[in-house]
């Protein structure tokens, strides 16, 4: 299996980091190959313009996803994005590492989805998202680490059901890319923690990652779960974070 990981942390001495070597460590030791971006250390660019085009079709005014379309179908990104696509084309399993800040990733990751799931390869005309995504099959999943008590994300915490908290990113992104969805890995409460905790987080993502090629997807909707109007067929049980049934429909 190819791993492609996708990791932001700007402390090079973050629990985040020893996260990140002990999964290149224990992937590679189970025969995956593993390519890991680093993108506080790759200095990667997150801020989308027209200069990630070699050439442009609309050179008067920016069209960034028309820009990309044509750039997937000619190939005219600029090296640093051509590049990262060519890893996610390649990769079986996407995995995106980092610390959650704002319950969402540091922008230079959101910069990376931004200039990296491109109209026309990832996503696109011709009904191209979600079960007909350009990433499909593959798989992904979220590993990051946080400030908070696995108690706030429950349905009824603070913060709200971790899975709506991550919607955006493992329905908008990933499921719209095609990618089918692992249950994402959560360091809790790092700061909290003492060595041994750690110490046992770290154990816990070597044991998951052993494993991981055996793991079921989490539930979606296909697209033909939806009528023409773009809502859930009448019959059609909702069965993820973010889809519910209205008063009134079958």
């Amino acid at each position: 299996m190819k791993v492609f990981i996708v990791f932001a942390h700007p402390e090079p001495r973050s629990f985040g980091r020893a996260l990140l070597e002990r999964s290149v460590q224990t992937l590679e030791s189970c025969g995956h190959d593993v390519v890991v971006s680093d993108l506080y250390e790759m200095n990667f660019k997150p801020v989308a313009t027209g200069e990630d085009f070699t050439e442009r079709r609309f050179p008067d005014a920016l069209q960034y996803d028309r820009e990309q379309k044509q750039s997937s179908q000619r190939r005219t990104f600029t090296p640093d994005i051509q590049a990262e696509i060519d890893k996610l084309l390649a990769c079986d399993l996407l995995i995106l590492q980092f610390p959650l800040w704002w319950f969402s990733v540091p922008a230079i990751m959101k910069g990376w989805i931004d200039r990296v799931f491109v109209n026309g390869t990832v996503y696109g005309a011709g009904g191209m998202r979600f079960d007909n995504g350009g990433l499909k099959g593959r798989k992904a999943m979220l590993a990051f680490t946080t400030g908070c008590f696995p108690g706030m994300m429950d349905a009824d915490g603070l913060l709200g059901q971790r899975d709506v908290i991550l919607w955006h990113l493992q329905h908008g992104t990933f499921g719209y890319g095609g990618l089918q969805v692992l249950q994402p890995f959560v360091g809790f409460s790092i700061q909290y923690t003492d060595e041994a905790q750690r110490h046992a987080c770290l154990d816990a993502y070597e044991k998951r990652l052993r494993q991981i090629e055996q793991e079921e997807v989490m539930p979606s909707h296909p697209m033909s779960d939806f009528d023409a109007d773009w809502r859930l067929k009448p019959g059609i049980v909702p069965r993820t974070a973010g889809h519910r049934r209205t008063p009134g429909q079958g």
